[in-house]
């Protein structure tokens, strides 16, 4: 098949679309104006008022994710029973898939508890930054997984599945919705500066999805973040004229190529990829430059400091992302590996305080920025880990994997601030009132965005696919 595509800088994806004719390309072209005109003049498009199915609340999203398994009896679920029965063998006897070790007796927590706001939230000594925000939060307390192993919990979270292959909540959001801004990507990930989480890049895939919408991953750290957004300057015959020139011939070969296999999205999105990174080159300089914020802004996040250094600087770029329209942002804690992380087997004395100082400041001060800049008004912050851990202690002051019962938190737009759903037994070891998987979280959430989860489906392999499978139902409970 023989093209003759425009130039590069006038060439669009719609007149790309005509040139290859009576194929695809016209098909999907149809559809998109149908799908416009459909909307009429009551109806804006989904891009633009984040709704799909119904008004949406919520036009952003910026999860922090705790990788590890975040131990919900030493953070936000008081166990007094704990403490009362601190030393008791009353654990299972033989050991729960998942455990590395055998369960031992129960240990109460070594954090004192407090009550904080006029919700009454009882918070630990190791969050007492965000104890002060605890009235702007609604708290799953009996959210639960279906492993107690992180690469599948991990995977649950994410994309309601336990095994790889299935598309991450940020992809669906980035395809059911499409981008706010067309000159930085609809999904972000800023993972730890230490490395990747359990799972690695599968925990941001698109899997089956148009491959344009898996997380892409900026080092938040690295200078630059974006590698390879700008030539070398040792390449001196790297000019822009050059580089425009060179651009405009790839632009060709790979739309000739796309229109020769049109099943094949990952093409599609290298282009659409080419496309973003030419705007890029204009709008992430600015974006990424935290020193255009002010002191007192970085020393609110503690992003100049440590231990908050690292995750305070993610935090405020995440705020800077979804302020110039950015769809989706995940901040992860903790790389993958048994340390540095929150997967605190051997001594959760320690290594609790230690990963949670990290986090806790940026976290207090992320919800205070975004409702000072009125961002608040159209953002959904979430909190979640992959599973939470053992009442028993593993060794002596270690807690072992559970994926029984563990606390998940919303803020934000939509959101009914103090609110709690859910309730755990009197040990923390299992979910007793108010059960919710990842399913239940993900339906909250794309209802808060416009989305009726049965309804954003994709069909695979002859299944229409959705992001909370056959399973989900929104929490109203924590809805304003």
């Amino acid at each position: 098949m023989t093209l003759n595509p425009l130039p590069a800088a006038r060439s669009s994806r719609r007149g790309f679309l005509w040139q290859v004719g009576g194929g695809f390309g016209g098909v999907a072209l149809a559809h998109l104006l149908a799908r416009d005109a459909a909307a009429g003049p009551d109806r804006p498009r989904p891009e633009f008022n984040g709704g799909l199915h119904h008004k949406a609340k919520v036009r952003r999203v910026i999860q922090l994710f705790m990788n590890g398994g975040a131990s919900p009896m030493d953070t936000f679920d008081y166990k007094p029973e704990l403490a009362r029965l601190h030393g008791q063998k009353l654990g299972p006897k033989e050991r729960p898939e998942g455990f590395t070790g055998d369960a031992g007796a129960l240990m109460k927590s070594p954090f004192e508890f407090k009550k904080h706001g006029q919700s009454g939230r009882w918070v630990s000594t190791v969050f007492p930054h965000q104890a002060k925000c605890v009235d702007e939060i609604a708290f799953f307390m009996a959210m639960a997984s279906k492993t107690n192993v992180h690469g599948q919990g991990s995977y649950m979270m994410n994309t309601g599945f336990l095994l790889p292959g299935f598309p991450c909540a940020g992809a669906w959001i980035s395809y059911g919705l499409g981008a706010l801004a067309d000159n930085l990507p609809a999904f972000v990930v800023l993972p730890d500066a230490r490395g990747l989480p359990y799972n690695n890049q599968g925990n941001f895939s698109a899997a089956f999805l148009p491959a344009k919408h898996q997380g892409v991953v900026i080092g938040a750290g690295a200078n630059p973040p974006v590698p390879d957004l700008f030539a070398d300057p040792k390449f001196k015959t790297a000019t822009p004229t050059a580089d425009k020139d060179g651009l405009a011939l790839l632009d060709q070969f790979n739309r000739a190529h796309a229109a020769a296999d049109p099943t094949d999205t990952r093409l599609e999105a290298r282009i659409a990829s080419y496309e973003l990174a030419a705007k890029m080159q204009v709008a992430a300089p600015e974006a990424f430059d935290l020193a255009r914020e002010t002191k007192e802004t970085r020393a609110a996040y503690g992003a100049d400091e440590k231990p908050t250094e690292d995750f305070g600087r993610r935090c405020l770029l995440a705020r800077r992302l979804v302020e110039r329209g950015v769809r989706f942002v995940q901040v992860w804690s903790g790389p993958d590996g048994p340390s540095a992380n929150w997967d605190n087997h051997a001594n959760i004395q320690t290594e609790l305080p230690a990963i949670a100082a990290t986090v806790d400041k940026p976290i207090a001060a992320l919800l205070r920025d975004l409702k000072q800049r009125g961002l608040f008004e159209d953002t959904l912050v979430v909190w979640s880990t992959e599973f939470g851990r053992t009442p028993f202690a593993q060794g002596s002051v270690g807690r072992d994997h559970n994926g029984g019962t563990f606390v998940t938190w919303l803020a934000g737009a939509g959101v009914k601030a103090g609110a709690t759903y859910g309730k755990s037994d009197d040990w923390g070891w299992q979910a007793a009132e108010g059960k919710t998987y990842s399913y239940d979280l993900h339906a909250t959430m794309l209802h808060l965005m416009g989305i009726d989860h049965e309804r954003l489906t994709f069909r695979h392999n002859g299944v229409d696919r959705r992001l909370t499978d056959v399973h989900g139902h929104v929490v109203r409970d924590v809805l304003a």
